[in-house]
């Protein structure tokens, strides 16, 4: 027995270490594999960024900071304003009507319904760009199906305004905001409502007390997506305003085109770095909210 027991902690380093070597094998494989990904990302992102971050600081062939000077300022900071007032209106009200369709849809005891409603949302939350602009201008354009059938145009109705595109923007901001919203309405636990309603509490007081302070993380990480969304967004708007509704992802293309000012294409990088700040905020704001709500998810 003596010999047994001294014999047991000698074999143990051994196994030890081969678990060790096999987990170290493991992870050094995982990222070999990971690694052609890795070279796509770089490639792709790392060299784009790179390029515009040289861009935007340089002017006349030396480091400076005009160009980021400028486009925070004059027309470019009014695009810069519109753009984010647009993407503003578009997400509040997208996440309002997107949730109030997605509430109707789990509260449906149509399965059917169901499966056609987040099937046409999975569908209609990527349908944009010049086919959707295309598609409005043939049915609320000013010559459109039913501009003229019901005389909307005598009403005063403009479909190349700021709220004709806040409009055409919610056809695909509502069906976005649908699927993100469901799976945290399905997380509302039945039993929940019950001890609300075992307790005398009404349906008000449920969803004051419950049912609003568990979906707010959902809520403002879907308003924050929305936004995203909304703000750079281009060829929609570049199909239906031009120039009509000033927004900066309009004014970064006329600057690389240059089709106003020549020489500007260093003042678009910059436009584009103001751009990647802001959606590195609404980042930064989305992604803790959305890991508070999958806690709520499990």
């Amino acid at each position: 027995m003596i010999e047994t027991t001294s014999a047991a902690p000698a074999a143990l380093p051994l196994k030890s270490r081969g678990e060790g070597g096999g987990r170290a094998r493991t992870r050094s494989a995982g990222w070999t594999g990971a690694l052609p990904l890795l070279v796509f990302a770089g490639l792709a992102f790392g060299v784009p960024a790179a390029a515009l971050l040289g861009g935007a600081f340089t002017a006349g062939g030396a480091p400076s900071t005009a160009n980021l000077a400028e486009s925070l300022r004059g027309a470019y900071l009014t695009a810069m304003l519109s753009s984010v007032k647009l993407s503003a209106v578009v997400a509040v009200a997208g996440a309002v009507l997107g949730t109030f369709l997605a509430q109707a849809v789990v509260t449906s005891r149509l399965r059917a319904l169901r499966e056609a409603v987040l099937t046409a949302s999975g569908v209609l939350a990527n349908f944009g760009g010049v086919p959707l602009a295309f598609a409005w201008i043939a049915t609320l354009g000013n010559s459109g199906v039913l501009t003229t059938r019901l005389g909307l145009g005598d009403l005063g109705w403009n479909l190349y305004s700021f709220w004709g595109l806040v409009l055409v923007y919610l056809y695909f901001s509502v069906p976005l905001m649908v699927l993100v919203i469901v799976p945290a309405l399905d997380g509302l636990r039945p039993q929940w409502r019950e001890a609300a309603q075992n307790n005398g509490a009404t349906t008000w007081q449920f969803w004051r007390h419950v049912g609003i302070p568990v979906l707010t993380p959902s809520l403002l990480g879907g308003v924050v997506l929305l936004f995203g969304g909304a703000f750079a967004a281009y060829a929609t708007a570049a199909a239906m305003v031009g120039t009509v509704v000033p927004l900066v992802t309009l004014q970064i293309a006329d600057a690389l085109a240059g089709n106003v000012l020549i020489g500007h294409e260093n003042v678009a990088l910059a436009l584009s770095l103001d751009m990647i700040v802001v959606a590195g905020l609404v980042m930064a704001v989305y992604l803790p909210l959305q890991r508070r709500s999958a806690r709520w998810l499990r």
